[in-house]
């Protein structure tokens, strides 16, 4: 008896380490298959799904839920990265059934997270917005709940923010970006891969609201990260780089990062549904510089991608059905092809040749304009020349005019100098023979007959102010201290009167003339060498 207890001791002992055993390499087995698929995730998708496939079988058969979800959601995630959409949409389904089940909220909200990536690949906005906010609505209640670590918020947070940045609705992404930002202080964690995702995001977001350099600048420090630590998103990263550039006109670099991004994607087979926004951006840059060949290559790539972006190649009956017409279809995508080349250069040869109408039509309305503005200055100047000259006919005529009235206007002045001369001397004549006759009637007569100097004056004055009506004005206001006797002296030196004459008709003598004539160049201020009969005709 003692026996046989201890041989069942000793096999239930070999049970149970064999037990321990088996589950040890199971863990270990699926352990190592989770390991290989990730470092295969970039470098052979292919491979990579068939390990995390594996996995899943493995875990499935230990009963293992947890690390079932996990496989399903890796290899989801590697399906809709590579354009196996129908597949992807599967596992996470399956994944999803498998955590409501097992009551595994950690779970469902990473899955959420990979389906509202999907919906949003489907171009399906609503449900991806659905599923990425369900998402982080879930998360938050497990952060509160002290289920799940505050960190896991960042990837619902860039997700949105990526997800509003896709859709061009740059004020929501910013919005999110600040809550990751926001977050990342409150935990005082500076040095994540998900705080470079995020400043990639904020640098592009930067340049779209014109803050180019600092946006620049973000993306090329999260691109020195990437290089060291996650090469595969390099393929975003230049591309966002590359539409930043693009965007401030500068091609030549613009190109150079959409080719890079190209170039990270092949080598990791990364990000495959990124590659239709770089295929079209270079078909834009090749077509704007009239590199057709290279335009229509990049236009098929963006063709035959967009297919498979929207599950064409997973539609077995749709590809039988192209398959049937392949040949077909290739003779007649070439034909396209050459007829889209030659419309193309006669396009370019019709916009040459429009420029050049163009710039001829400017050409001819600029010489045009300036022959007409040219002929119109010159009939403007001719016009004011015959102007000008018309004026100095009338001005001359009217000196003339006027020197002889002032002319006539000095002789009358003389003559009734030489009438009161003459009646002088008729009087004298009379005197000496007043024993015959009577005096005193004759002196009557005489006198109302001759005139005296202030009515000779008067007579005169008013004759001269008649013809040289501002004479006086233009004096008085140049020359305020000139009195009535300067006046009188300005009149007849403009009028050419000799110092006697002025005498005779001022009533005065030849001295007091000459002494009026000098105190009268003094209050002109008129130098020795200055004339003055030179300077009273200029007025």
């Amino acid at each position: 008896m003692k026996l046989i207890k201890s041989s069942l001791l000793i096999l239930v002992t070999l049970v149970c380490i064999f037990s321990n055993v088996c589950v040890s390499q199971n863990i270990l087995n699926k352990d190592s298959l989770l390991t290989k698929a990730n470092r295969l995730r970039f470098k052979n998708p292919d491979s990579a799904i068939y390990y995390l496939e594996k996995g899943h079988e493995l875990s499935l058969t230990t009963q293992d839920t947890l690390k079932a979800i996990q496989f399903l959601t890796d290899a989801s995630f590697l399906y809709s990265h590579n354009l196996n959409y129908g597949k992807a949409y599967d596992g996470y389904w399956k994944a999803l059934l498998l955590a409501n089940k097992f009551g595994d909220s950690t779970s469902t909200s990473q899955i959420y997270v990979g389906l509202g990536w999907l919906y949003s690949f489907y171009k399906r906005k609503e449900e991806a917005q659905k599923y990425l906010f369900k998402s982080l609505e879930l998360r938050k209640d497990l952060v509160n709940n002290r289920q799940l670590n505050i960190g896991y918020l960042f990837e619902n947070y860039y997700a949105i923010a990526s997800f509003y940045r896709l859709n061009r609705e740059y004020k929501n992404a910013e919005i999110y970006l600040d809550s990751l930002y926001l977050l990342n202080n409150k935990i005082g964690v500076t040095d994540r891969k998900e705080n470079y995702h995020a400043n990639t995001e904020r640098g592009y977001l930067a340049a779209k609201k014109g803050q180019t350099q600092m946006g620049i600048t973000d993306l090329n420090n999260a691109i020195q990260y990437f290089k060291k630590s996650d090469p595969s998103y390099l393929v975003i990263a230049y591309a966002l780089l590359a539409e930043t550039y693009k965007d401030i006109n500068e091609i030549g670099k613009s190109k150079n990062y959409l080719y890079k991004s190209l170039e990270v994607s092949e080598t990791y087979n990364s990000h495959l549904d990124f590659r239709l926004f770089v295929y079209e951006q270079l078909y834009d840059i090749h077509l704007e510089n009239k590199e057709f060949e290279k335009a229509l290559e990049f236009q098929e790539k963006a063709k035959n991608l967009s297919e498979k972006l929207y599950s064409i190649q997973n539609n077995q009956h749709l590809f039988e059905i192209k398959d049937k017409y392949r040949i077909e279809k290739k003779r007649q995508e070439d034909i396209s092809k050459q007829q889209r080349i030659k419309q193309l250069e006669q396009e370019d040869r019709i916009w040459m040749l429009q420029t050049v109408i163009l710039v001829v039509s400017i050409i001819f309305i600029v010489v045009f304009s300036y022959l007409t503005i040219r002929n119109i200055r010159n009939k403007h100047k001719n016009e004011k020349l015959i102007i000008k000259e018309r004026q100095k006919e009338r001005l001359k005529r009217h000196r003339q005019v006027l020197e002889l009235k002032n002319k006539e206007l000095t002789e009358s002045a003389l003559r009734l100098i030489e009438k009161d001369e003459f009646i002088a001397s008729i009087k004298t004549r009379l005197e000496k023979q007043k024993d015959n006759l009577d005096v005193g009637v004759i002196k009557r007569i005489l006198k109302s007959i001759q005139g005296t100097p202030q009515s000779n004056w008067s007579e005169f004055e008013a004759r001269f102010t008649t013809i040289n009506q501002s004479f006086y004005e233009q004096l008085k206001s140049k020359f305020p201290r000139l009195k009535q006797t300067d006046l009188k002296i300005c009149a007849l030196v403009k009028l050419n009167f000799p110092s006697k004459d002025m005498a005779k008709l001022l009533g005065i003598s030849v001295e007091s003339v000459h002494t009026s004539r000098h105190r009268l160049r003094k209050k002109l201020g008129l130098e020795r060498n200055e004339n003055l009969e030179e300077f009273i005709n200029s007025f």
